[in-house]
């Protein structure tokens, strides 16, 4: 029962998220990525039910396909047989060098269309992937300009400097619903493989993964630095 990601659970989580951070920053840019986050979520469930489905029409064209081959190496092999009285080393070694040649042919027509309905897959999970990490991006981008330091130093302005509205406790509130979306992003990247065995999707995911884990640092060290400032009676 725990040995899997709920793809419900996540769905149900990341709504949750968002209602969170509507009634905490209603009709912000924040809200904005949260719903989006939200919708992108239900595409993943989606998504990766489809790819995790197995691909009948694929599957029979490949494997008729395959028929196809074998039933042509099997004749020509059988045009390629002489009379006992026919064989000569000359001979032998002409029939072989035609079947090896024929058989490695096969081979990689074999492995093309055994490996097809893999590779379709895998290119439909890594551009949703893709996806993800952009979105990942828009979310850092958001907590880009949320810097305690300003909030603590109380420097002066400068006329490009952005507005900052928000008080201690809401940037606190703020950059922590950052850290959260990533962590979500990085568990709707891994729907992707939990079903779906290959290398490539699972190295992919793992970069989301990292890209994520690094962004979530960046962020979890202004809430610390907030939280050191409550302590010292900043």
């Amino acid at each position: 029962m725990y040995r899997s990601l709920d793809p419900e659970q996540i769905v149900e989580t990341v709504r949750r998220l968002k209602d969170r951070v509507e009634e905490r920053f209603p009709k912000s840019g924040l809200g904005q990525v949260a719903q989006e986050l939200h919708e992108v979520a239900i595409d993943v469930v989606a998504r990766t039910d489809s790819i995790n489905r197995p691909h009948v029409v694929l599957r029979a064209a490949s494997t008729l396909t395959v028929l196809g081959l074998i039933g042509a190496l099997a004749a020509l092999l059988y045009k390629l047989r002489l009379d006992p009285g026919e064989w000569t080393w000359l001979s032998v070694i002409q029939v072989m060098e035609s079947a090896i040649y024929d058989i490695v042919l096969l081979g990689a027509g074999l492995f093309f269309l055994l490996t097809l309905e893999a590779r379709v897959k895998r290119r439909r999970a890594l551009k949703a992937i893709h996806e993800l990490r952009s979105l990942a991006h828009v979310i850092d981008m958001h907590q880009l300009t949320k810097d305690p330091h300003v909030m603590l130093d109380d420097g002066p302005r400068t006329a490009a400097s952005p507005l900052r509205r928000l008080s201690r406790y809401q940037l606190a509130r703020y950059l922590d619903y950052c850290s959260e979306m990533l962590s979500l992003l990085g568990k709707l990247a891994a729907l992707y493989v939990q079903r779906f065995d290959d290398h490539v999707a699972l190295a992919a995911v793992d970069g989301i993964e990292d890209l994520t884990n690094g962004l979530s640092r960046k962020i979890w060290q202004k809430i610390a630095m907030l939280e050191g400032a409550d302590k010292a009676g900043h």
